[in-house]
C-alpha cells in the first residue's frame, strides 16, 4: 500500500508564497488596466510632450 508523503513545512511555506506572489500580480495587473482605461486620448493635432503646458512663464518645477 502507497502512502503518500507529508507535506513538509518549508514546502507549504514555499506554496503560500508562490501563491500570494501571483494574487499579488493579478492585483497589479488589473490596476494597470483600470490606469490605462483613465487615460485621457488625445486628439491627432495634440503634441504629447507639450501636454499641461500653458503659454508664457513657467511656473517652479519643485
Amino acid at each position: 500500500m502507497a502512502r503518500s508523503s507529508k507535506m513538509t513545512q518549508g514546502k507549504r511555506n514555499r506554496e503560500m508564497d508562490k501563491k500570494m506572489k501571483q494574487q499579488e500580480k493579478e492585483t497589479r495587473r488589473l490596476q494597470r488596466k483600470s490606469e490605462e482605461t483613465q487615460i485621457p486620448t488625445l486628439s491627432s493635432d495634440e503634441d504629447p510632450d507639450l501636454l499641461g503646458i500653458r503659454p508664457g512663464p513657467q511656473p517652479p518645477q519643485y
